[in-house]
């Protein structure tokens, strides 16, 4: 049998049995044309040299699985094949290889691979803003308790850098409160002002980042925003790795993606594995009771997963659809299962050493 081999100098077909080369197609003696070459076959790509190979030919074996629409892969050592052979040198091999690593390191990066780094920075900028709202709130607590019941987050920071002392923030907000914090020297104000102007800096830049997000997302995938919507399918995109990833994972991955180390405290301790990741967010499966939420997840998950493809493979748009039918099932898982299960009484265990018997079952003698 023929099996196809493709070298960095070249595509060969060979005879398996008596390790022959048959047929061959060199690569190009140019570099930057060879460096384009494996830059096409690093992409999953099949060569036209490796097709004209081919053709014609109904038993062949293949060296790679990216060849497998051309033949059966089967591992196969090609190492007598060897590159000064065909009059290639170790110095055009190192040449080729710089020119394979500038052309691949200068391609234009997938977007989802921008949306990965997007959600980690928001992921960023609210644990920062936690703390540092965290620190405003102790710090000027001092000087201000009860502002902490009057606003909240970005207002709660906005107010102390537009004001500082209390005053000021009582009068915007109409109110007529007697404050019982301590007075701060002009000093200590302005030091506590700078950290609400900073903190206020943070969350308007965690505002834009949430809209980049939302508004990629909903572009990259169209049919999981119609499903998940965007901040929960960004989230999915970013735990996965990216949507091309995301798309190859089974559904029962998909289901579980954040949950990883509920799954490993199940396996080290035998716990109950969980039901579900970060999709507990979708709002049907986080009001659901809790004997539903493992028929629900499944659900989603499957959905999800079937319109990752769809926006994977730029197919047509079917979130809709996919949408109305995950919601019959969730209806459906509803009616089917309206009452918790029934919790299983421990069963007795038998009594081996009954009055009367010994322990082969047999009459005691008096």
């Amino acid at each position: 049998m023929a099996i196809l081999v493709t070298k960095w100098f070249g595509v060969f077909l060979v005879d398996d049995k008596s390790n022959r080369v048959m047929d061959k197609r060199l690569m190009p003696k140019d570099a930057d044309a060879a460096a384009e070459k494996l830059a096409e076959i690093q992409k999953g790509s099949i060569l036209p040299e490796e097709r004209e190979l081919a053709e014609g030919r109904t038993k062949l074996a293949v060296g790679d699985r990216r060849q497998s629409e051309l033949g059966k892969p089967e591992l196969y050592d090609s190492s007598f094949i060897r590159p000064s052979d065909y009059g290639f040198d170790d110095a055009f091999m190192h040449e080729v290889m710089v020119r394979l690593g500038k052309l691949r390191t200068s391609e234009p990066i997938a977007r989802d691979k921008n949306l990965v780094q997007a959600i980690r920075d928001l992921d960023d900028l609210i644990e920062v803003s936690n703390l540092m709202s965290e620190r405003l709130h102790e710090w000027y607590g001092m000087h201000f308790p009860e502002l902490a019941d009057l606003a909240k987050d970005d207002r709660y920071a906005l107010l102390i850098a537009k004001h500082g002392d209390r005053e000021g923030i009582v009068d915007e907000l109409g109110l007529d409160i007697q404050s019982m914090g301590a007075d701060f020297d002009p000093e200590d104000m302005r030091a506590v002002q700078n950290l609400a102007d900073t903190l206020c800096r943070i969350y308007d830049d965690r505002k834009d980042v949430e809209e980049y997000i939302t508004s990629l997302v909903e572009e990259m995938c169209p049919n999981m925003c119609a499903i998940l919507g965007g901040p929960l399918s960004a989230r999915l995109i970013s735990l996965a790795g990216g949507l091309e990833r995301l798309a190859s994972l089974p559904s029962s991955t998909v289901q579980l993606l954040g949950a990883e180390k509920a799954m490993f405290r199940h396996l080290r301790s035998g716990k109950n594995p969980p039901k579900h990741g970060v999709i507990y967010q979708y709002p049907d499966l986080r009001k659901a009771p809790y004997w539903q939420r493992g028929n629900i997840a499944r659900a989603l998950a499957g959905k999800v997963l079937i319109a990752a493809k769809v926006d994977e493979y730029k197919g047509d748009f079917c979130g809709d659809r996919l949408n109305a039918e995950l919601r019959t099932r969730i209806a459906d898982i509803k009616r089917r299962y309206p009452d918790p299960p029934k919790k299983k009484s421990p069963a007795k265990k038998p009594n081996h050493h009954g009055k009367g018997r010994n322990h082969h079952g047999k009459n005691n003698k008096q």
